[in-house]
């Protein structure tokens, strides 16, 4: 396709900057808001058109394709500006959620706990009665508790441990993990869900998702399953 020689001054300024920085000020502008160039885009299909070869005219083909590319490429735009508004909101409410947890008393699954004043407690679960054999060990890997006990069928079944080994021995003050298994009354395995409660000390959002802390232990807001109003 041929041009004439007296396409219109701010077409020519388009098509060829007179500048490496009309280059970037054009590619810049045209990132930022590809929609603003859309009138410019078809002043430079609609001089194609007025200035073809008559001997070699402009693909109509051709030219619907290039109309439909660059509308594609500006809706694409647009979703990705709209996905990003989005995701800046549900940060921010991620944020402000986290912040409304500090103080309160959370309830997340977990196995592993602080011992305070001699006492400390799991929420223990499971499907159907059963025999649970429960073993407790202090964050250096040792066992310092073993018992078997009957749990109801249920969730929310406290157990709690005032700290002393099954021979007698006062633990100190500290995080232990519970382990538990259990067997139903015909000796087939039942799976025991584990679930611990403390209250949320501080709230780290330059994390993404934002944590908590709960009991020196760290979680993000969505392995909270249960918050307690602080002074309820």
């Amino acid at each position: 396709m041929s041009v004439d020689a007296t396409l219109p001054t701010t077409v020519v300024s388009a098509l060829a900057p007179t500048s490496g920085t009309a280059k970037t000020t054009t590619s810049s502008k045209a990132t930022a808001g590809i929609a603003d160039n859309f009138q410019t885009f078809l002043t430079l299909l609609t001089t194609q058109l007025q200035h073809q070869n008559p001997l070699d005219p402009l693909d109509t083909n051709q030219f619907t394709a290039q109309l439909v590319q660059f509308a594609g490429v500006e809706q694409q735009l647009k979703s990705n500006d709209q996905l990003a508004s989005l995701v800046k909101l549900q940060t921010t409410a991620q944020t402000t959620q986290a912040l409304g947890f500090v103080g309160s008393t959370a309830v997340v699954d977990g196995s592993t706990t602080s011992l305070k004043s001699s006492q400390a407690s799991w929420a223990l679960g499971v499907t159907k009665p059963s025999k649970v054999s429960v073993s407790i060990n202090n964050a250096a890997g040792q066992t310092v508790f073993t018992g078997d006990f009957t749990v109801n069928a249920g969730q929310n079944q406290t157990f709690t441990w005032d700290g002393r080994g099954n021979d007698g021995t006062k633990w100190p003050d500290g995080n232990y993990t519970l382990t538990a298994t259990g067997k139903d009354a015909s000796g087939q395995s039942v799976a025991v869900s584990t679930e611990i409660q403390g209250v949320v000390d501080s709230a780290d959002l330059s994390q993404s998702p934002p944590v908590l802390s709960i009991g020196g232990q760290n979680f993000t807001v969505d392995k909270v399953k249960k918050v307690v109003r602080a002074g309820a």
